[in-house]
């Protein structure tokens, strides 16, 4: 068995060449995943909806696969800032599902570099715990990894999510809308516009109606802030942003301390405020003095 310090230094390597081949790989598959889409938009466009719900679960599995790759690279960014922990004999208990969830995954996937580091991994650890991550008989491989690896047909309301996110993208009427026929009547051989029909003409708009109408969204400045909505994924193909509201105001001591004023009080306080108006009358008083009523003043102080 080689020494536990020549198994973490080679790890280390595999661990970085595993985060850049799961990196390019996950962009390879969402590249393919992009041309893959367009053909579905273009399979409902032309009204080949059976054809598209068949094709589009390769979609949904590839999407599944990209989300797995994604974790196990999570995984393998967390060793990889941990790797002093692997320096002790026994597996720390906050890597053990890392650990045991990569040796559980690696082998269904198609990255050499990575089953490369699953095999240190076991080489490190022993057979048994390779063998209890392989089993999951303790239950520490990642629920969410397990999720990722199960194989069975995808959910009919996935599928109808999935067809119309990517219709909308491109801009395809689907689920195409039923018209409704116009009825013809006998009246209609009378009509004196010869079997054109007229339009109405509706009256415009008053001055009081437009100025009730609500203004769009995009008038006016821009918020600074911008909030990148989450990216879609297989567990919530159409995710959206809940922003909380305004905070309640509450009052504070001070203002709760003051009451309202009755009728009452504000008799009572009416007496009050005009005498204050007539003392400020009093002082001030006379009218404003000329030009030199100020300079006999001026001269006086100068005595």
């Amino acid at each position: 068995m080689a020494p536990s310090s020549s198994v973490v230094s080679k790890l280390k390597v595999q661990l970085k060449l595993s985060i850049s081949r799961l990196r390019m790989v996950q962009q390879k598959d969402t590249a393919i995943a992009k041309q893959q889409r367009r053909q579905m938009a273009h399979l409902l466009e032309l009204g080949k909806e059976e054809s598209a719900r068949i094709r589009v679960e390769n979609i949904i599995r590839s999407d599944i696969t990209t989300e797995l790759l994604e974790i196990l690279e999570l995984y393998c960014e967390l060793l990889l800032a941990r790797i002093g922990l692997l320096e002790a004999k026994e597996c720390d208990p906050g890597l053990e599902e890392p650990i045991k969830s990569i040796i559980h995954a690696a082998p269904r996937t198609d990255v050499k570099e990575l089953q490369q580091a699953r095999q240190l991994l076991v080489e490190k650890y022993g057979k048994e715990f390779a063998l209890e991550a392989i089993e999951n008989s303790d239950g520490k491989v990642a629920e969410r990894v397990l999720k990722k690896l199960k194989v069975e047909p995808p959910d009919p309301e996935l599928v109808n999510s999935y067809l119309k996110v990517i219709a909308s993208t491109y801009g395809v009427d689907w689920p195409k809308r039923q018209t409704k026929p116009e009825h013809t009547s006998d009246e209609d051989d009378e009509n004196p516009s010869g079997g054109h029909a007229v339009k109405s003409l509706e009256e415009p708009l008053t001055t009081q109606e437009l100025n009730k109408a609500t203004p769009p969204r995009d008038l006016g400045p821009k918020s600074p802030v911008s909030i990148a909505p989450p990216s879609p994924s297989t567990d919530n193909i159409s995710p959206r942003i809940k922003l909380p509201g305004p905070p309640e105001l509450k009052p504070s001591a001070k203002m709760s301390g003051l009451k309202k004023e009755t009728p009452s009080t504000q008799a009572q306080s009416e007496p009050k405020r005009k005498e204050v108006e007539g003392q400020g009358k009093k002082v001030v008083g006379g009218k404003i003095p000329d030009v030199d009523e100020l300079a006999r003043r001026f001269a006086a102080l100068k005595r």
